[in-house]
């Protein structure tokens, strides 16, 4: 059996659109973060509407509960004046087919109490995991984990 390059150029791209490998989705994944990390910030805020579904929704929980767009951006309206330092920082990011998974360290200074623990300027530096699920090139829905239990103990920490 002799394989010639158009053969082995068909399989590829056959082997690439079963896949979804076509799709890099890493920038709409981007904006997410970008607005973790600067949540009051009009720019970041479009962006990530830009970058996500009007019916996007955030599943933190087996509970059932979701989260829309909407309350997550208020939500992160509030972290952000709660933790003016906020960061979010992507640290590894994977895509395989329609999904998009990302390890990141969140890290910030509350000015206030935080979960109801006055941190009295500790700050905290957590992990956290994502796995967005991408549909037309924006995010449909994304689970995540972030370890804020951590952040408790190093906000309470003497």
């Amino acid at each position: 059996m002799t394989v010639t390059l158009k053969t082995l150029i068909a399989s590829a791209a056959l082997a690439m659109a079963a896949t979804g490998a076509f799709a890099d989705d890493t920038a709409s994944v981007t904006a997410f973060y970008d607005l973790l990390s600067n949540p009051g910030s009009a720019e970041e805020i479009a962006a990530f509407q830009a970058a996500t579904a009007d019916t996007w929704e955030s599943v933190g929980d087996y509970s059932g509960a979701t989260k829309s767009r909407d309350a997550f951006l208020g939500q992160m309206g509030g972290f952000g004046q709660l933790i003016p330092d906020l960061n979010w920082q992507i640290e590894a990011m994977h895509q395989d087919g329609n999904f998009v998974t990302v390890r990141s360290r969140a890290t910030g200074t509350p000015v206030a109490q935080f979960f109801g623990v006055d941190g009295q300027g500790r700050s905290f530096d957590i992990m956290t995991i994502d796995i967005h699920e991408m549909q037309d090139g924006v995010i449909a829905r994304s689970w995540h984990v972030e370890d804020w239990a951590g952040a408790l103990r190093q906000l309470s920490s003497r």
